[in-house]
């Protein structure tokens, strides 16, 4: 019966009396999210959803001749720290690399109040969907009044579970950690047991930015498993990786690991970037507990000989532990205080702030940064043959780590223009080490079915319009290490709920984004 009301649908649709759609792609070649072989067909679009796939005949009052292009589902980005769409709507650097839908509240931080924040970002109209977790750091911040180093008290703890348990209701994904930052970095595992069991009540995720992402990884996987399992959900690793030359050759020992636990009846997913460096603030290379209670005790321990000199020599210890013998790893990206470092290695900075790049000189410019309001960085502190080992695993989902991005302001890692382009780009057309159709089921479906998304990262009748008609021969990454404000090229249409955001590598400017709520039908 099923087989046979498809094929009523198809005559229908190839009749000369078909409906009219609203738009009509054709001749392009559909990898539909599956993974499946693509194949020949047209797409057509009317209220929002795709209505037809096949060999279409009627009118539209769009068509669009995808000859020599693949049409795709709309990429989902698990991974965004995008919170500030709602001062840069159109989100021009995620949807000209093909991305419909964004996930926030990664890494342990969100917005508190998910529900009004949706309903802010409905008032502002925005030009891609997003969804967003609730962040733990967040979470236990506004529990426990500040960021300490110690367990939550009873009443501490109900408090959080109550956030959880409001956040979920009004439509987050799932819960996020942040296990590197404060405060979440001094929460111990039966904390986040008990939150992610609220979460997973509700068929929630938990998204972890691990607590070690180095030689200690295996210790960080272990804490990751044991909360899946004790919570009973689903978990996802964040932007998994091997931090450190110390750390280095070790992604088939992490991957043998997952599929351990996932053969142990755990469902396990990861997501990556597919760079060889990393970004973020800069106080991750000063120990966490000399950053407990917030900038004034900072700038207290900095005031104290003593403290300080403990300071030092344990960010000393860290580094080398890493493998490394100065900063050298570190650029940074984006630093208000003082513009003219952006871009600069540490030692050059140094050098330049403070007359020496000497490793006393790197370290003392590190902490007048932290105690100035801080920096984000760029860390060049990966191996491309771990990152492609991590890339070949088909439960590896690919993500940017990026907020959404102002034209030309400072030097940020160049994922947050590129991520998607750059797979499609230097690893299925360059190096074919993906299929374009695995590629795109990494980049749609998977996401979106890990995720919860509903009737998103499929091409198939009744799904949401949200599509991607892209050149494989000339899709590119165009943004680098040196000059990251530039946008992916080889994007013929983005359309999302069926209306173009993006045609010919260019903004139309329309802003037809919905915020997607866990559990509401999104």
């Amino acid at each position: 019966m099923k087989s046979f009301l498809c094929l009523a649908g198809f005559l229908a649709a190839s009749s000369p009396h078909a409906a009219t759609y609203d738009l009509l792609l054709r001749n392009g070649r559909v990898a539909d999210g599956s993974g499946n072989p693509a194949f020949f067909a047209d797409v057509a679009v009317k209220d929002g959803r795709i209505a037809a796939i096949g060999r279409l005949a009627g009118d539209a009052k769009r068509t669009v001749d995808c000859k020599g292009h693949i049409i795709a589902p709309g990429f989902v980005d698990v991974h965004t720290h995008a919170e500030g769409i709602e001062d840069l709507p159109l989100a021009e650097n995620f949807v000209r690399m093909g991305v419909t839908t964004l996930v926030l509240g990664n890494c342990g931080g969100s917005r508190l109040d998910l529900g009004a924040y949706f309903k802010e970002l409905e008032a502002t109209n925005i030009s891609a969907n997003v969804c967003s977790l609730i962040g733990h750091n967040t979470v236990r911040s506004d529990g426990m009044g500040g960021s300490f180093m110690r367990p939550p008290t009873a009443d501490e703890l109900a408090k959080m579970k109550s956030l959880v348990e409001k956040a979920m209701k009004d439509g987050a994904v799932g819960l996020s950690t942040g296990l590197i930052y404060l405060p979440g970095s001094f929460a111990k595992t039966d904390e986040i047991v008990a939150l992610a069991r609220i979460a997973a009540t509700h068929d929630g995720i938990y998204s972890s930015h691990m607590r070690h992402e180095d030689t200690r990884i295996q210790s960080a996987l272990e804490e990751l498993f044991t909360i899946a399992r004790e919570a009973g959900i689903r978990a996802n690793i964040s932007h998994i990786k091997l931090s450190g030359k110390s750390a280095w050759g070790r992604a088939a020992e992490v991957l043998a690991s997952i599929e351990r636990a996932r053969a142990a009846g755990l469902d396990i997913t990861q997501d990556q970037y597919l760079y060889p460096a990393s970004s973020t603030s800069i106080s991750t290379v000063i120990p966490a507990e000399f950053r407990e209670g917030g900038t004034k005790e900072f700038a207290g321990r900095l005031a104290d000989p003593v403290k300080k000199s403990e300071m030092v020599a344990a960010m000393k210890k860290s580094m080398l532990a890493r493998g490394q013998d100065s900063y050298d790893y570190v650029a940074i990206a984006s630093y208000r205080r003082n513009p003219n470092l952006n871009g600069l290695r540490v030692p050059d900075a140094a050098k330049k702030q403070r007359g020496s790049d000497s490793l006393d000189d790197q370290i003392e410019l590190i902490l007048d940064i932290q105690n100035h309001g801080g920096c984000s960085c760029v860390f060049y502190s990966m191996n491309e043959q771990d990152l492609q080992k991590y890339l070949a695993h088909p439960n590896t989902m690919f993500a940017s780590d990026s907020g959404v991005r102002k034209f030309g302001e400072g030097v940020p890692h160049p994922r947050g223009y590129g991520n998607n382009a750059r797979v499609l780009g230097r690893y299925v057309r360059e190096l074919k080490q993906l299929t374009p159709e695995d590629a795109v089921r990494r980049m749609s479906s998977l996401p979106a079915t890990t995720f919860r998304l509903k009737d998103r990262g499929f091409i198939r009748e009744g799904a949401w319009a949200d599509l991607v008609v892209f050149n494989p021969a000339t899709v590119t990454d165009n943004a680098t290490f040196d000059a990251p404000h530039a946008y992916a090229t080889g994007f013929k249409l983005v359309t999302v709920n069926g209306v173009p955001v993006v045609e010919d590598d260019k903004h139309t400017r329309a802003r037809p984004g919905k915020c997607l709520r866990h559990g509401a039908g999104q």
